[in-house]
């Protein structure tokens, strides 16, 4: 028996060389078939199926795999020194100074309000007729060119007589692109944070001065600035925390908005940035009301032009109508896991952010022009946006 097993064995691979061989005639699919005889047929789908669904899958969702891991591959900044924020309207200043452990200045120190402009014209109307009772002169340089090297409109000298109350104490400038192409967009926007600091300097700020360096839509509260004015003892530099929210007044995402800063200006020390520059940190301080944004063309021309543009991973990311869905229901624009740096912050803070059904402690300007902003405000069908 064993010698007839082996005769069979001996025989059929003379038979499978027979029709294999490289001199066989056999037709091609039993010369194929005799050709991944040695090969594992499910190794073969993964290799040839699996692979490049993997590769299409990580292509598709690579970024928010990457965020999602962020707890494995970075660590949280160092914490601040969160300072606590005393306020009230029917409590003196001399007091409130006092409770932060500051004293009572004789007279208050001037302030200047410096912003890179894009194209945030509402918000800038909320963020200037907050700050206007408090602010010595209003700083802005708008540029002919957006982040990513971009052509763009100055929207802002467009729009200069929505802004006639500040025309007295307005140093205004233009700086021009360097249209670089293929360069990274945060150079263009260190550039023009250069020329804003240049821009500072013509407005005529000296040493002592308050310099708020924001964003337009990082807006400090009135009250934050007044009390900073007005006391003495306070840090030389000074981050803000606000309260986060996105597309309106309605979503409340957190309020871990820290980035902007009041700073006693000294000459040849103090830089125009937007960068951590200070472990200290006044807590409840206003509010970042980011892409809060009228019209679709307003959303669709940010997503392109500022420096996360990476972000846009796919064209269809640009059209209206997913961006008005996404709007209505607090989703992320840019279909995104949240940047935090634990697993149980991302896990929270999966999905829509839920809505708010306060529009207490807000700028005074947006409840005094409800109707003009009420695309900005909580409330059923608010979320929706003209096409611009």
């Amino acid at each position: 028996m064993p010698e007839t097993g082996y005769y069979n064995s001996k025989k059929s691979d003379d038979l499978c060389e027979e029709i294999c061989g490289e001199n066989s005639r056999s037709p091609l699919s039993t010369r194929l078939k005799c050709a991944l005889r040695g090969f594992d047929i499910k190794a073969l789908l993964l290799l040839f199926i699996g692979v490049p669904l993997l590769v299409l899958f990580i292509h598709i969702h690579g970024q928010k795999i990457t965020y999602f891991l962020r707890p494995l591959w970075d660590s949280p900044p160092k914490p601040f020194n969160v300072i606590p924020h005393y306020y009230h309207p029917n409590v003196s200043m001399e007091t409130q100074c006092r409770l932060h452990g500051w004293r009572l200045r004789e007279s208050p120190r001037r302030v200047f309000d410096a912003v890179l402009f894009s194209n945030e014209i509402d918000i800038l109307a909320v963020r200037w007729n907050e700050l206007s009772p408090y602010v010595s002169e209003f700083v802005l340089l708008e540029s002919n060119s957006t982040f990513t090297g971009t052509v763009k409109p100055l929207f802002f000298s467009e729009n200069r007589a929505q802004f006639a109350f500040s025309e007295s104490r307005l140093t205004y400038g233009t700086v021009g692109g360097r249209f670089v192409k293929g360069e990274n967009p945060f150079v263009e926007e260190s550039y023009q944070r250069v020329a804003l600091d240049q821009l500072i300097k013509i407005a005529g700020i000296k040493d002592d001065d308050l310099l708020i360096m924001s964003d337009v839509d990082e807006i400090p509260s009135g009250h934050t600035i007044d009390l900073l004015r007005w006391c003495d003892g306070i840090p030389e530099k000074l981050h803000l925390q606000l309260r986060n929210y996105l597309y309106s007044f309605e979503f409340h995402l957190d309020d871990k908005s820290w980035r902007a800063a009041v700073h006693q200006y000294r000459a040849g020390k103090t830089r125009y940035a937007h960068f951590r520059q200070t472990d200290d940190l006044l807590a409840d301080s206003g509010w970042h009301c980011s892409f809060c944004f009228r019209h679709i063309s307003d959303f669709i021309f940010k997503m392109k032009a500022y420096s996360h543009v990476d972000r846009v991973r796919f064209g269809y990311f640009l059209n209206p109508s997913r961006i008005q869905e996404v709007i209505c229901n607090g989703a992320d624009l840019f279909d995104m896991f949240p940047e935090e740096y634990t697993f149980q912050e991302i896990i929270a803070k999966l999905g829509p952010i839920p809505k708010s059904h306060s529009a207490v402690n807000l700028p005074s300007h947006l409840l005094q022009n409800a109707d003009q902003y009420k695309y900005l405000l909580p409330g059923s069908g608010n979320c929706r946006r003209d096409s611009g």
